[in-house]
Protein backbone atom coordinates (compact mmCIF):
# COMPACT_ATOMS: atom_id res chain seq x y z
CA UNK A 1 0.00 0.00 0.00
CA UNK A 2 1.48 3.76 -1.17
CA UNK A 3 1.29 6.11 1.88
CA UNK A 4 1.26 9.93 1.13
CA UNK A 5 1.48 11.85 4.01
CA UNK A 6 0.91 15.90 4.13
CA UNK A 7 3.75 18.38 4.77
CA UNK A 8 2.94 20.28 8.56
CA UNK A 9 1.87 17.14 9.92
CA UNK A 10 1.41 17.01 13.85
CA UNK A 11 4.81 16.40 15.68
CA UNK A 12 4.40 13.66 18.78
CA UNK A 13 3.85 15.43 21.94
CA UNK A 14 6.78 15.07 24.95
CA UNK A 15 4.19 13.63 28.26
CA UNK A 16 4.68 16.94 30.56
CA UNK A 17 3.24 18.97 27.71
CA UNK A 18 0.39 16.52 27.42
CA UNK A 19 -0.18 15.89 31.10
CA UNK A 20 -0.48 19.20 31.77
CA UNK A 21 -3.35 19.94 29.27
CA UNK A 22 -4.67 16.48 28.08
CA UNK A 23 -8.10 18.51 27.39
CA UNK A 24 -6.23 20.08 24.49
CA UNK A 25 -5.31 16.82 22.56
CA UNK A 26 -8.42 14.78 22.15
CA UNK A 27 -7.41 10.95 21.78
CA UNK A 28 -7.35 10.16 17.87
CA UNK A 29 -8.38 6.99 16.69
CA UNK A 30 -4.51 5.39 17.17
CA UNK A 31 -2.93 6.54 19.96
CA UNK A 32 0.81 5.51 21.08
CA UNK A 33 2.50 6.67 24.30
CA UNK A 34 6.26 5.96 24.17
CA UNK A 35 9.60 6.63 25.55
CA UNK A 36 11.83 5.01 28.03
CA UNK A 37 9.85 6.63 31.25
CA UNK A 38 7.76 4.13 32.53
CA UNK A 39 6.16 6.82 35.44
CA UNK A 40 4.78 9.30 32.31
CA UNK A 41 3.85 6.34 29.81
CA UNK A 42 1.47 4.98 32.65
CA UNK A 43 -0.02 8.51 33.35
CA UNK A 44 -0.55 9.21 29.74
CA UNK A 45 -2.16 6.00 29.58
CA UNK A 46 -4.61 7.06 32.62
CA UNK A 47 -4.98 10.38 31.22
CA UNK A 48 -6.34 8.76 27.81
CA UNK A 49 -8.33 6.26 29.19
CA UNK A 50 -10.15 9.28 31.71
CA UNK A 51 -10.73 11.32 28.39
CA UNK A 52 -12.29 7.90 26.10
CA UNK A 53 -14.12 6.67 28.90
CA UNK A 54 -14.75 8.75 32.06
CA UNK A 55 -17.72 7.62 34.06
CA UNK A 56 -18.89 5.23 36.07
CA UNK A 57 -18.99 2.15 33.39
CA UNK A 58 -15.90 3.10 32.13
CA UNK A 59 -14.22 -0.63 32.55
CA UNK A 60 -17.32 -2.41 30.42
CA UNK A 61 -15.84 -0.20 27.37
CA UNK A 62 -11.85 -1.23 28.04
CA UNK A 63 -9.80 -4.14 27.20
CA UNK A 64 -6.67 -4.63 27.66
CA UNK A 65 -4.34 -6.96 25.82
CA UNK A 66 -0.63 -8.22 26.71
CA UNK A 67 1.55 -7.17 23.74
CA UNK A 68 3.75 -10.42 23.78
CA UNK A 69 0.86 -12.51 23.12
CA UNK A 70 -1.61 -10.40 21.97
CA UNK A 71 -3.32 -11.47 18.26
CA UNK A 72 -4.36 -8.35 15.64
CA UNK A 73 -7.46 -10.50 14.67
CA UNK A 74 -8.67 -10.32 18.03
CA UNK A 75 -7.10 -6.37 18.86
CA UNK A 76 -8.91 -5.34 15.94
CA UNK A 77 -12.19 -7.45 16.61
CA UNK A 78 -12.64 -5.59 19.75
CA UNK A 79 -11.98 -1.99 18.49
CA UNK A 80 -15.10 -2.43 16.01
CA UNK A 81 -17.27 -3.76 18.51
CA UNK A 82 -20.19 -1.48 20.37
CA UNK A 83 -19.81 -0.13 23.58
CA UNK A 84 -22.10 -1.28 25.82
CA UNK A 85 -23.38 2.05 27.30
CA UNK A 86 -22.54 4.33 24.17
CA UNK A 87 -19.85 6.52 23.28
CA UNK A 88 -16.36 4.86 22.18
CA UNK A 89 -14.02 1.54 23.05
CA UNK A 90 -10.89 2.00 24.27
CA UNK A 91 -8.49 -1.15 23.32
CA UNK A 92 -4.48 -0.94 25.44
CA UNK A 93 -2.29 -2.99 24.25
CA UNK A 94 0.12 -2.88 26.93
CA UNK A 95 3.97 -3.24 26.28
CA UNK A 96 3.37 -3.20 22.52
CA UNK A 97 7.04 -3.65 21.65
CA UNK A 98 6.64 -7.40 20.70
CA UNK A 99 2.86 -6.60 19.06
CA UNK A 100 4.24 -3.43 16.52
CA UNK A 101 7.18 -5.67 15.41
CA UNK A 102 5.17 -8.61 14.69
CA UNK A 103 2.09 -6.32 12.74
CA UNK A 104 3.90 -3.40 11.43
CA UNK A 105 2.32 -3.67 8.01
CA UNK A 106 -1.39 -4.57 8.87
CA UNK A 107 -1.15 -1.51 11.76
CA UNK A 108 -0.31 0.61 9.08
CA UNK A 109 -3.28 0.12 6.67
CA UNK A 110 -5.16 -0.42 9.93
CA UNK A 111 -3.61 3.71 10.92
CA UNK A 112 -4.55 4.00 7.14
CA UNK A 113 -8.61 3.05 7.63
CA UNK A 114 -8.98 2.64 11.85
CA UNK A 115 -12.76 1.72 13.03
CA UNK A 116 -14.92 4.24 14.00
CA UNK A 117 -16.38 2.51 16.96
CA UNK A 118 -12.52 1.83 18.66
CA UNK A 119 -9.30 4.34 19.75
CA UNK A 120 -6.75 1.63 19.43
CA UNK A 121 -3.48 2.91 22.02
CA UNK A 122 -0.34 1.47 21.95
CA UNK A 123 2.02 1.14 24.91
CA UNK A 124 5.38 0.96 23.61
CA UNK A 125 8.77 1.61 25.11
CA UNK A 126 10.72 1.86 21.45
CA UNK A 127 8.56 3.90 18.22
CA UNK A 128 11.81 4.75 15.55
CA UNK A 129 10.80 7.70 13.50
CA UNK A 130 12.04 6.81 10.20
CA UNK A 131 8.94 4.32 10.11
CA UNK A 132 6.18 4.51 7.93
CA UNK A 133 3.72 3.67 11.41
CA UNK A 134 5.84 6.49 12.87
CA UNK A 135 4.79 8.99 10.08
CA UNK A 136 1.13 7.18 9.61
CA UNK A 137 0.31 7.98 13.28
CA UNK A 138 1.95 11.44 13.51
CA UNK A 139 -0.20 12.31 10.20
CA UNK A 140 -3.52 11.14 11.70
CA UNK A 141 -2.97 9.72 15.13
CA UNK A 142 -1.89 11.18 18.79
CA UNK A 143 1.51 10.21 19.58
CA UNK A 144 3.07 11.32 23.05
CA UNK A 145 6.96 11.33 23.83
CA UNK A 146 7.25 9.76 27.47
CA UNK A 147 11.20 10.37 26.91
CA UNK A 148 12.83 11.12 30.62
CA UNK A 149 12.98 14.91 30.44
CA UNK A 150 16.15 16.73 30.88
CA UNK A 151 17.04 16.92 34.37
CA UNK A 152 17.12 21.01 34.13
CA UNK A 153 12.73 20.34 33.74
CA UNK A 154 12.47 18.37 36.52
CA UNK A 155 12.23 20.92 39.32
CA UNK A 156 9.39 23.10 37.35
CA UNK A 157 7.87 19.70 36.89
CA UNK A 158 7.50 18.44 39.94
CA UNK A 159 6.11 22.04 41.33
CA UNK A 160 3.45 21.49 38.72
CA UNK A 161 2.56 18.41 39.14
CA UNK A 162 2.25 18.84 43.28
CA UNK A 163 -0.21 21.84 42.33
CA UNK A 164 -2.29 19.53 39.20
CA UNK A 165 -1.80 16.22 40.77
CA UNK A 166 -1.92 16.06 44.41
CA UNK A 167 -3.06 19.74 45.18
CA UNK A 168 -0.15 21.25 46.82
CA UNK A 169 1.91 24.22 46.42
CA UNK A 170 5.47 23.04 46.07
CA UNK A 171 7.71 26.04 45.79
CA UNK A 172 10.45 26.05 43.44
CA UNK A 173 13.27 25.88 46.07
CA UNK A 174 12.00 23.14 48.08
CA UNK A 175 11.55 20.85 44.48
CA UNK A 176 14.90 21.39 43.85
CA UNK A 177 16.03 19.77 47.39
CA UNK A 178 13.53 16.94 46.77
CA UNK A 179 14.84 16.35 43.66
CA UNK A 180 18.59 16.31 45.06
CA UNK A 181 17.21 14.00 47.62
CA UNK A 182 15.27 11.50 45.43
CA UNK A 183 17.10 11.89 42.65
CA UNK A 184 15.49 11.87 38.79
CA UNK A 185 13.02 9.15 39.45
CA UNK A 186 9.41 9.84 38.49
CA UNK A 187 7.50 7.44 40.45
CA UNK A 188 9.59 8.02 43.78
CA UNK A 189 8.97 11.75 43.46
CA UNK A 190 5.49 10.96 43.01
CA UNK A 191 5.27 8.31 46.00
CA UNK A 192 7.07 11.11 48.35
CA UNK A 193 4.75 14.39 47.13
CA UNK A 194 1.94 12.07 47.68
CA UNK A 195 2.95 11.63 51.24
CA UNK A 196 4.20 15.34 51.64
CA UNK A 197 0.32 15.89 50.32
CA UNK A 198 -1.57 14.25 53.53
CA UNK A 199 1.16 16.45 56.05
CA UNK A 200 0.57 20.04 54.29
CA UNK A 201 -2.33 20.98 56.20
CA UNK A 202 -4.84 23.63 55.92
CA UNK A 203 -2.83 25.76 54.03
CA UNK A 204 -1.75 23.35 51.33
CA UNK A 205 1.59 23.94 51.68
CA UNK A 206 5.20 21.46 51.51
CA UNK A 207 7.80 23.10 53.01
CA UNK A 208 11.66 22.63 53.43
CA UNK A 209 10.99 21.24 57.22
CA UNK A 210 8.79 18.78 56.06
CA UNK A 211 10.98 17.55 53.45
CA UNK A 212 13.79 17.47 55.33
CA UNK A 213 11.47 15.15 58.55
CA UNK A 214 9.51 13.21 56.18
CA UNK A 215 11.76 12.68 52.71
CA UNK A 216 14.31 9.85 51.34
CA UNK A 217 14.60 9.31 55.33
CA UNK A 218 18.07 7.61 56.16
CA UNK A 219 19.00 6.30 52.71
CA UNK A 220 19.11 10.19 51.25
CA UNK A 221 21.07 10.78 54.21
CA UNK A 222 23.35 8.17 53.43
CA UNK A 223 23.82 9.08 50.34
CA UNK A 224 24.84 13.00 51.07
CA UNK A 225 27.18 11.01 53.87
CA UNK A 226 29.00 8.96 51.04
CA UNK A 227 29.63 11.80 48.71
CA UNK A 228 30.92 14.15 51.53
CA UNK A 229 33.39 11.25 52.52
CA UNK A 230 34.01 10.58 48.99
CA UNK A 231 34.75 14.34 48.58
CA UNK A 232 36.83 14.92 51.21
CA UNK A 233 39.18 11.77 50.38
CA UNK A 234 37.59 9.23 52.99
CA UNK A 235 37.44 6.22 50.39
CA UNK A 236 36.81 3.63 52.85
CA UNK A 237 33.83 5.56 54.38
CA UNK A 238 32.44 6.14 51.29
CA UNK A 239 32.62 2.34 50.47
CA UNK A 240 31.10 1.36 53.58
CA UNK A 241 28.21 4.37 52.90
CA UNK A 242 27.94 2.95 49.32
CA UNK A 243 27.56 -0.98 51.27
CA UNK A 244 24.60 -0.10 52.84
CA UNK A 245 22.68 1.79 50.37
CA UNK A 246 23.11 -1.25 48.17
CA UNK A 247 22.81 -4.28 50.64
CA UNK A 248 19.15 -1.75 51.52
CA UNK A 249 17.80 -2.43 47.76
CA UNK A 250 18.80 0.87 46.70
CA UNK A 251 19.51 0.56 42.99
CA UNK A 252 22.47 2.01 41.19
CA UNK A 253 21.13 4.44 39.14
CA UNK A 254 19.08 5.72 42.19
CA UNK A 255 22.19 6.11 43.84
CA UNK A 256 23.80 7.96 41.33
CA UNK A 257 20.84 9.92 41.00
CA UNK A 258 20.86 11.22 44.71
CA UNK A 259 24.19 12.39 44.35
CA UNK A 260 24.58 13.95 40.44
CA UNK A 261 22.39 17.26 41.70
CA UNK A 262 25.33 18.26 43.67
CA UNK A 263 28.40 17.28 41.70
CA UNK A 264 26.75 18.89 38.89
CA UNK A 265 26.49 22.17 41.00
CA UNK A 266 30.35 21.47 41.56
CA UNK A 267 30.85 21.13 37.99
CA UNK A 268 28.93 24.06 36.85
CA UNK A 269 30.79 26.52 39.31
CA UNK A 270 34.27 25.08 37.77
CA UNK A 271 33.30 25.84 34.27
CA UNK A 272 32.57 29.25 35.64
CA UNK A 273 35.51 30.59 37.44
CA UNK A 274 37.61 28.34 34.53
CA UNK A 275 35.60 30.44 31.52
CA UNK A 276 36.76 33.65 33.79
CA UNK A 277 40.42 33.08 33.59
CA UNK A 278 39.86 32.06 29.71
CA UNK A 279 37.94 35.67 29.21
CA UNK A 280 41.27 37.22 30.06
CA UNK A 281 39.57 38.87 33.11
CA UNK A 282 42.31 40.61 36.07
CA UNK A 283 42.16 38.38 38.83
CA UNK A 284 40.51 41.41 40.92
CA UNK A 285 37.85 40.98 38.37
CA UNK A 286 37.35 37.50 38.12
CA UNK A 287 34.27 36.02 39.82
CA UNK A 288 35.78 34.21 43.08
CA UNK A 289 34.57 30.45 44.01
CA UNK A 290 32.02 31.28 46.64
CA UNK A 291 30.43 33.49 44.02
CA UNK A 292 30.28 30.85 41.42
CA UNK A 293 28.72 28.43 43.77
CA UNK A 294 26.01 30.29 44.46
CA UNK A 295 25.30 31.17 40.57
CA UNK A 296 25.54 27.21 39.94
CA UNK A 297 23.01 26.92 42.66
CA UNK A 298 24.61 25.78 45.84
CA UNK A 299 22.09 27.14 48.99
CA UNK A 300 23.97 30.05 51.09
CA UNK A 301 24.65 27.67 53.83
CA UNK A 302 26.16 25.00 52.02
CA UNK A 303 28.32 27.19 49.77
CA UNK A 304 31.03 27.01 52.84
CA UNK A 305 31.46 23.14 52.78
CA UNK A 306 31.09 23.43 48.64
CA UNK A 307 34.11 25.81 48.61
CA UNK A 308 36.16 23.40 50.53
CA UNK A 309 35.62 20.40 48.84
CA UNK A 310 35.56 21.84 45.87
CA UNK A 311 39.29 23.14 46.27
CA UNK A 312 40.11 19.98 47.39
CA UNK A 313 38.99 17.97 44.42
CA UNK A 314 40.58 20.84 42.21
CA UNK A 315 40.18 22.50 39.22
CA UNK A 316 41.36 19.60 36.70
CA UNK A 317 39.28 16.80 37.87
CA UNK A 318 36.26 19.64 39.13
CA UNK A 319 36.63 20.25 34.82
CA UNK A 320 35.92 16.47 34.22
CA UNK A 321 32.95 15.89 36.55
CA UNK A 322 30.23 16.19 33.90
CA UNK A 323 32.55 13.92 32.24
CA UNK A 324 32.46 11.46 34.70
CA UNK A 325 28.67 11.12 35.53
CA UNK A 326 27.65 10.92 32.31
CA UNK A 327 30.27 8.26 32.16
CA UNK A 328 28.83 6.70 35.32
CA UNK A 329 25.00 7.15 33.95
CA UNK A 330 25.45 5.56 30.59
CA UNK A 331 27.35 2.70 31.94
CA UNK A 332 24.79 1.81 34.51
CA UNK A 333 22.43 1.96 31.58
CA UNK A 334 24.27 -0.48 29.64
CA UNK A 335 27.38 0.82 27.82
CA UNK A 336 29.65 -1.10 29.87
CA UNK A 337 30.04 -4.64 31.33
CA UNK A 338 31.26 -3.36 34.74
CA UNK A 339 29.36 -4.80 37.31
CA UNK A 340 27.41 -1.49 38.97
CA UNK A 341 28.74 -1.57 42.17
CA UNK A 342 32.50 -0.89 40.45
CA UNK A 343 31.02 1.85 38.19
CA UNK A 344 30.28 3.71 41.72
CA UNK A 345 33.22 2.65 43.30
CA UNK A 346 35.17 4.26 40.39
CA UNK A 347 33.59 7.58 41.04
CA UNK A 348 34.23 6.86 44.17
CA UNK A 349 37.99 6.82 43.64
CA UNK A 350 37.84 9.71 41.28
CA UNK A 351 36.27 11.98 43.78
CA UNK A 352 38.77 11.09 46.38
CA UNK A 353 41.61 11.53 44.55
CA UNK A 354 43.64 15.10 45.75
CA UNK A 355 44.45 17.43 42.49
CA UNK A 356 47.70 15.73 42.80
CA UNK A 357 46.29 12.44 43.28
Amino acid sequence: MFFCYTLGMAKALDAITYLAQPEKHPPQAVCVAFGNELFLRRQVVLAIRHAVLGGEQADFSLTAFEGIAADLRDVVEELSTVAMFGGRRLVVVEEADDFVSRYRGPLEEYVARPSPSGILLLDVETWPSNTRLYKAVEAGGLAIDCAAPPVVRLARWLADWARQTHGVHLPLAVAEVLLEMIGPELGLLDQELAKLALLAGGDKKITLEMVSRAVGGWRAKTAWEMLDAALDGHVAEAALQLDRLLLAGEAPIGVLGQISASLRRLAAATRLVLQAEAAGHPPGRRITLSQALAQAGVRPFAIQKAERQLRRLGRARGGRLYHWLLEADLDLKGDSEMPPRLILERLILRLAASEQG
